[in-house]
């Protein structure tokens, strides 16, 4: 039977919300339960890329070379702890340069296509703005994932991303939907940080993930050794915690493994 991948998005307009981190982290720990896993790096900052040891000053083929010049995705993916489609600071100019193609709103879209019988899961990690990138990864999507900062200011965002999505949903893609809101550099310690889950929790229900990701310096620690926290510190809190979240995701978003692939 025909696994076809789920494409998830992680995507908040703030910056700093851990992204990035959450993208890598997931991604090893559901190829650790077995998936088949891809990251596409859609943020020129490649901070993505960066962090699997990946040297994007000299690349060939990033992203920007599938979205403006419609190179085949196959062609730039690296294998490191996951694949990785890397993106380099050329990316900065995609919008620009597909701002009069036909169909611009779809590049990453057409070219995910060849790739979907290839992966489980397709996670991709959006720069922190609502531009034409992140509405690509939006339209190429199934659901988005949203790590949200537990502060005020942070919640406040969220308005925007749904104005987003609400008008993804009406003109280019009916399905999209926030599959989850993730709580992240939580610090139970504070009343700020816990009113803000609650806030969180009040207003969305259940699409806020029942795991909170913390603050470690493992989290800053692991990308300089070109690892996931998962490979840096195993058996630490961190990798616990996207564990967890892994579960959750495959538990919602994901097909069960079959047992072959997962022994």
């Amino acid at each position: 039977m025909s696994r076809t991948a789920r494409v998830l998005a992680l995507a908040n307009q703030k910056g700093g919300v851990a992204k990035t981190t959450t993208t890598i982290n997931m991604g090893v720990a559901l190829k650790g339960m077995g998936y088949r896993v891809l990251a596409i790096d859609l943020d020129p900052q490649s901070n993505l890329s960066m962090s699997q040891g990946i040297d994007v000053e000299n690349l060939t083929l990033t992203m920007y070379d599938v979205l403006v010049r419609e190179t085949p995705l196959a062609n730039l993916i690296h294998a490191r702890e996951i694949d990785i489609a890397p993106a380099g600071i050329e990316l900065a100019g995609a919008e620009l340069a597909l701002t009069a193609t036909m169909g611009r709103e779809r590049a990453l879209q057409r070219a995910l296509r060849p790739m979907l019988d290839l992966y489980d899961v397709i996670l991709i990690d959006t720069p922190p703005s609502l531009g034409l990138l992140t509405i690509n990864a939006m339209v190429a999507s199934h659901g988005v994932i949203v790590p949200v900062q537990c502060e005020y200011l942070s919640l406040r965002g969220l308005a925007q991303l749904q104005s987003t999505l609400e008008q993804v949903r009406e003109h280019l893609n009916p399905d999209i939907a926030i599959a989850g809101i993730l709580p992240t550099m939580y610090d139970g310690r504070t009343l700020h940080a816990r009113e803000a889950v609650d806030v969180l929790t009040q207003s969305f229900g259940d699409i806020v993930y029942p795991v909170r990701i913390g603050k470690t310096i493992r989290f800053a620690e692991a990308p300089v050794s070109g690892q996931s926290v998962l490979s840096y510190d195993p058996d630490g809190q961190a990798a616990r915690w996207y564990r967890q979240l892994a579960r959750l995701v495959a538990e919602r978003e994901l097909r069960p493994v079959p047992e072959e692939v997962g022994a």
